[in-house]
């Protein structure tokens, strides 16, 4: 049986490059956050998801980030995807890179109202702290038989 859209919804931080400068943290950042309505889904549930962040620095080494994507249900958060990338060994020039992930939730039942948030962090202890400088955007879109 083909896949029926249910729900879709964007949330997105900043839509343009230099829009924002924020520094990278160790603690968790949210960049995203979105709800889907799933109340007349059928079997099969799945959500499928991406997100793109971008991070400047003036780079003399790696500075790895992580994205992680949790889905929240009735205030209950639960890690779907977590993805670490190294930002690119720069030359003492500033260095723009945009990290894009892409996933799928399969949702064993259906909670017909969920949540999901979009998270970036470094490591602590860096000697160069990369700042967030956009664009920052998620996207989910939920699918069932």
């Amino acid at each position: 049986m083909p896949n029926v859209l249910v729900d879709s919804q964007v949330s997105q931080n900043c839509s343009t490059a230099g829009a924002i400068s924020i520094p990278a943290s160790s603690t968790p950042a949210l960049f995203g956050s979105l709800g889907l309505n799933t109340a007349n889904a059928g079997a099969n549930l799945s959500v499928h998801f991406s997100a793109t962040v971008t991070l400047a620095a003036v780079v003399s080494l790696l500075v790895p980030v992580t994205i992680t994507i949790v889905r929240v249900v009735d205030g209950v958060s639960f890690p779907v995807y977590t993805a670490t990338e190294s930002l690119p060994v720069g030359t003492l020039l500033l260095t723009t890179t945009a990290f894009t992930i892409s996933g799928i939730d399969s949702l064993t039942t259906n909670p017909g109202f969920v949540v999901y948030q979009a998270f970036i962090s470094i490591p602590s202890g860096l000697a160069i702290i990369p700042n967030r400088v956009g664009p920052e955007s998620f996207q989910a879109v939920a699918f069932s038989d």
